[in-house]
């Protein structure tokens, strides 16, 4: 039950840094959020399952959508580079 509260909690406070304005363009919080999302995300995948942890995770992709977007189109590029 700690765990998802924690989860909660991040998602909140995902939210809530969103709406303020910033230099960086929200940046620098976003670095913050993945150091500490990435451990509470393995926390509830292991105290309450791999289906409540998928969900935890899409909803932390769906907050931090332009860093998954740039992870994505980085993959993309190192995968052309090794096929060619």
């Amino acid at each position: 039950m700690m765990a998802m509260g924690l989860g909660f909690a991040w998602l909140v406070a995902a939210n809530v840094l969103a709406l303020v304005p910033s230099r960086d363009n929200l940046w620098t919080r976003a670095y913050v959020l993945i150091a500490v999302g990435i451990p509470l995300l393995g926390y509830i995948t292991y105290t309450n399952g791999p289906l409540l942890g998928m969900a935890f995770l899409i909803a932390g992709g769906s907050v931090l959508r332009w860093p998954v977007i740039y992870l994505a189109r980085w993959v993309r590029r190192m995968m052309a580079r090794t096929e060619s």
